[in-house]
């Protein structure tokens, strides 16, 4: 698990991070309350050790950034302090403090209130809880395989390779949010007909009529869990990338025919994911096409279809989206 550490003593910082490190935890580092929640912000560490008197930043300030932001990735909040006064205390809390270690921090105790946020973690993995709905919904149709594996495996590389001077909303905790909402993308076929989602060959024009409502059933599913829970990002982007999966750059896509950056990025970045995945696999009605044809379909598509920054963020990455495919073989 990912910790971040936010001490402006340097050597607490690193005694901190020898003990974390040696029972299998990702130390992240920072030595004031802003590099901090700049640190959350890129590495969407799950727990937070924090100092409270610190410059630039304390550690209050930084715990109710945190929670200003976080949505739902929750992040457990540990506030390390000599305070002891039953108003310093009630005041940590209300900034959205989890539990408090007092300095010096003995081993043990730090032991003990890392497991309380871990067991936390353990009912809140909404990860497996996503995949599992899509694994259902996916058993309606058994040739995809291993599909779901490699669009997440897809989605991830593509939303890295990036830049992110002109993506600044991918941060890391897009990144793993399109990871674990890209299984959704077909949830909304569901609701198909099994004559149509079935059929083991072209699908006439009534046929696809009703094929390309899979967006908006997933949509309306989705999003009404959203309303629901408003914090909910990947409510949100679980919805708008089972709706947008299907529209294209151009504008000639559907459901609604939205164009450019109108498309949701997460949708966008899908799209290309999705396609590459549906060319290279074989079905009843196609064989498979190799990587390389695939690639020129792509690029074919290239600012027509898909938008071109995600095809060229595809390209600076082939060799390991390759290596995707060949690990989840069906």
């Amino acid at each position: 698990m990912k910790v971040l550490i936010v001490d402006d003593e340097k050597l607490s910082r690193k005694t901190l991070g020898f003990y974390l490190e040696k029972i299998g935890h990702e130390v992240v580092q920072a030595e004031n309350g802003e590099l901090g929640f700049q640190a959350w912000r890129e590495e969407s560490p799950k727990i937070v050790l924090t100092d409270w008197n610190m410059p630039v930043m304390d550690g209050a300030e930084l715990c109710r950034r945190i929670r200003a932001a976080e949505g739902d990735n929750y992040t457990y909040l540990i506030m390390i302090t000599a305070r002891t006064e039953s108003a310093d205390l009630v005041a940590g809390f209300e900034a959205g403090v989890d539990d408090y270690l007092t300095k010096p921090v003995r081993k043990d105790e730090l032991f003990v209130r890392l497991k309380a946020g871990e067991r936390i973690f353990s009912l809140q993995d909404k990860d497996m809880v996503i995949f599992a709905l899509a694994k259902l919904a996916e058993t309606r149709d058994s040739e995809t395989g291993y599909h779901l594996e490699r669009i997440q495996g897809y989605c991830r590389l593509l939303a890295e390779a990036l830049d992110r001077n002109s993506f600044p909303e991918v941060n890391r905790q897009f990144i793993e949010t399109i990871h674990a909402t890209s299984p959704l993308h077909d949830v909304g076929k569901v609701g198909i007909p099994d004559r149509i989602l079935l059929k083991p060959g072209r699908l006439n024009d009534d046929e696809f009529r009703i094929m390309k409502t899979h967006t908006t059933i997933g949509f309306d599913t989705l999003h009404s869990a959203f309303q629901k829970n408003p914090k909910a990002d990947y409510l949100r982007m679980s919805a708008e990338i089972a709706r947008g999966h299907h529209e294209r750059w151009d504008g000639t896509g559907y459901p609604d025919g939205l164009k450019g950056e109108n498309i949701p990025l997460a949708a966008r970045i899908l799209a290309v994911a999705d396609v590459y995945d549906a060319l290279i696999s074989k079905r009843v009605y196609k064989d498979a096409f190799t990587h390389e044809a695939t690639r020129g379909i792509l690029l074919e598509g290239h600012g027509t279809h898909f938008d071109p920054r995600i095809v060229d963020a595809f390209l600076s990455v082939e060799e390991s989206v390759l290596a995707v495919a060949r690990k989840y073989q069906e």
